[in-house]
């Protein structure tokens, strides 16, 4: 739930059409901020405000500061995670579909995406019915398994969101760190294959 990822989710859904058939793509969630408890400050939210104004010049995504208004807002992003994991259990093909939406949600429509109310609304459309979403997005093990997955982000040595890895012989192998455009994504995807 980071706004370069918002950015990049629309570059990984251009190359898996461009590359159907021939890649699989898998989204970790790797977190970024889980179990905030408190309000972001002032000076999170301006430094918030640049970093989003810098992705919304970059991609021309529509942005709604509207969040950073409220003054109660706290800023976890594990509740987000854990309903992408819960929608991979579910409907696995629509993963990232359901990111853009949840992207779109947070970013575009300035919804708190740490209220389960509202998570469950955005997965609804794609056919997740809100009593087997609560009872998945509350169980203990979609919660254990949503903090393994931060944990194996951070194994693999994620440092920057988003970061595009590639499965190699030898485990995950890091392709791209950080937000970049299709045509160098695909050309680093282009040499990784002619390596292998």
């Amino acid at each position: 739930m980071c706004a370069w990822c918002y950015g990049f989710t629309h570059v990984i859904r251009r190359l898996r059409a461009l590359w159907h058939g021939r890649l699989t793509v898998e989204v970790v969630a790797g977190g970024l901020s889980p179990y905030a408890e408190t309000p972001i400050t002032q000076e999170e939210k301006e430094r918030l405000a640049l970093s989003w104004h810098r992705v919304q010049e970059r991609t021309s995504l529509p942005f709604n500061y509207g969040l950073f208004l409220n003054r109660n807002f706290v800023y976890d992003t594990e509740p987000a995670c854990r309903a992408l994991h819960v929608v991979r259990r579910l409907r696995p093909a629509l993963t990232l579909e359901v990111l853009r939406a949840m992207h779109s949600a947070f970013y575009a429509d300035g919804l708190n995406l740490a209220d389960p109310q509202v998570l469950a609304a955005v997965v609804r459309p794609f056919g997740i019915h809100e009593n087997l979403f609560y009872t998945l997005f509350e169980a203990e093990e979609v919660i254990d398994a949503t903090e393994k997955e931060f944990e194996f982000a951070q194994m693999i040595g994620v440092t920057d969101l988003p970061s595009v890895y590639v499965e190699g012989g030898m485990g995950p192998e890091l392709l791209v760190k950080g937000f970049c455009q299709l045509d160098e994504l695909e050309e680093r995807l282009l040499r990784h294959l002619e390596m292998v």
